[in-house]
């Protein structure tokens, strides 16, 4: 692997996290937002939007928590193809 290569690496694995997490912050404003949208509408359906709510924010922070994850796995391995560019 280049010097360009692994740079590109750890650029992508540098905004890949915020990425992630302004996404899931965003995702999760829209659905509360339209959760509270709907209860405003409809009061009497509060109970089933909750429901919905809570299990589809569930889903939007497993996707940041997966990015999260990826991160933690692929750091070691940019160190380990850094120590070899620079060593060869």
């Amino acid at each position: 692997m280049t010097m360009i290569g692994l740079a590109i690496a750890f650029f992508g694995l540098a905004l890949g996290v915020p990425i992630a997490v302004l996404g899931g912050a965003a995702a999760q404003g829209r659905a509360a937002a339209a959760a509270l949208d709907g209860i405003a509408r409809q009061p009497e359906a509060a109970g089933e939007i909750r429901v919905l709510l809570i299990i589809s924010l569930a889903f939007v922070e497993s996707l940041v928590l997966y990015a999260l994850l990826t991160f933690f796995l692929l750091w070691p391995n940019l160190a380990k193809m850094l120590d070899k560019v620079q060593s060869g």
